[in-house]
């Protein structure tokens, strides 16, 4: 399905993401969309470039998944390509599957001029239908032909499928006295509930880490971006997250995640991820709501995210919101059948600076006019005290509207 009308809660403008040195790119089409639009996206990177990734916990995984688990581990995080495919997630298909990535990402080593074991990969459509490997095989020499330095608004406009919107995201920090800079892209729009990674997510710094250091990072990094949203609650089969390091920056190699001259980095990596993350929220399929949700007073940080992803994944939760109804008693709800610890008596429910319920009852200071206003607003903060701990997460979802109905009726058509 095309979707052209844009989010509401879309940025103004796609962010000045800053160049990386060591990183090219090249944008194509394949045909894996009826209507034209580019559809492929192919990265060269600098040799000795390091890589780590987070992929989806998805039983059923995808051909591109596997494959790069496996060079990931095999290269020892070494990677100077990547390919990636809009149109067809090239999951679900046996073999049949597994062979056309294979020969995709050989053409594209080929293109790039790098061996196919430096080759990571990435696709997103359809579930269930084979690549077209053929396709990409056609277009992908010339693309190899045109690499250049990356134009990071052309690559995320590649990778959409039902997103109305590119997604960037960058920053500039130091390690040491060097200069350094950090710049990503992602898509997502609907399936969103990562659980390890999200969406696909392709970020590239031109830092010289270790790929221990940059697999430490991105997990941290991941907890409290990628996997602290939620759109529908559905974890993809093909979702990602893959970090490069050019080492292009001057400084001297990390090799330990716990030296102290990362902290900036490790400070503009977190922001940077988090940033991608809430664009994907705001790209919700059908959103007209972005919501962030706090839990506190947990027993421990797992358990509060557990009860945070109850309350955004519930039905009734996103559906009162999108009717701009301040509805507590679903999320007292949620919580309830979140089956994790808690006082009744001291659940407490907030919605901006509106108390809803306080100690285990109605708030005597609830005010339904103040609280339908607040309603009305496109960014919206809940926060709720379950009373048993010091445990607290934040997560970002939306609303949940007829559109995203529409959407995903239509998703194939």
């Amino acid at each position: 399905m095309r979707v052209t009308t844009v989010s509401p809660l879309a940025p103004a403008r796609f962010p000045d993401v800053p160049k990386i040195a060591g990183v090219e790119a090249a944008i194509g089409r394949a045909g894996y969309y009826a209507y034209d639009r580019p559809d492929l996206v192919l990265f060269r990177c600098a040799a000795k470039t390091r890589a780590a990734g987070v992929f989806t916990t998805n039983a059923v995984g995808s051909a591109p998944t596997d494959w790069c688990k496996a060079a990931l581990k095999a290269g020892k995080g070494r990677a100077r390509g990547l390919l990636v495919n809009a149109g067809c997630a090239n999951s679900f298909t046996g073999a049949v599957g597994d062979a056309a990535a294979r020969r995709a990402i050989a053409a594209a080593a080929e293109a790039a001029g790098v061996s196919p074991e430096e080759v990571l990969a990435a696709s997103t459509g359809v579930i269930g239908v084979p690549l077209d490997d053929a396709k990409a095989r056609a277009v992908l020499p010339a693309m190899g032909a045109r690499l250049a330095p990356a134009d990071w608004r052309a690559a995320a406009d590649a990778i959409m499928t039902t997103d109305t919107f590119a997604k960037g995201a960058g920053a500039k920090t130091k390690i040491g006295d060097a200069r350094v800079s950090i710049a990503g892209i992602a898509k997502g729009s609907g399936m969103i509930a990562p659980n390890m990674a999200t969406m696909l997510a392709f970020v590239f710094t031109d830092a010289a880490l270790s790929a221990p250091v940059l697999k430490a990072l991105l997990r941290e990094a991941t907890e409290s971006s990628f996997n602290a949203i939620t759109v529908d609650g559905d974890r993809s089969t093909n979702d990602c997250v893959l970090l490069f390091a050019t080492g292009q920056a001057g400084h001297a190699p990390v090799t330990s995640a716990d030296d102290e001259a990362l902290s900036s980095f490790r400070t503009a990596l977190n922001k940077t991820l988090a940033d991608l993350a809430i664009q994907i929220v705001r790209d919700g399929e059908g959103a007209t709501k972005l919501v962030k949700v706090t839990v506190s007073g947990a027993r421990d940080d797992r358990s509060a995210k557990i009860i945070a992803r109850t309350i955004c994944e519930s039905p009734l939760v996103k559906t009162a919101i999108a009717g701009e109804d301040a509805n507590w008693g679903r999320i007292v709800m949620a919580v309830g059948r979140s089956d994790q610890p808690m006082a009744r008596e001291k659940i407490s429910v907030k919605f901006g600076p509106h108390w809803a319920a306080k100690n285990g009852l109605a708030a005597k200071t609830y005010d339904e006019a103040k609280m339908t206003a607040y309603m009305k607003n496109a960014e919206l903060d809940i926060a709720v005290d379950v009373g048993v701990g010091k445990g607290r997460v934040v997560m970002h979802t939306c609303d949940l509207t007829k559109r995203y109905v529409e959407i995903n009726g239509d998703y194939r058509s």
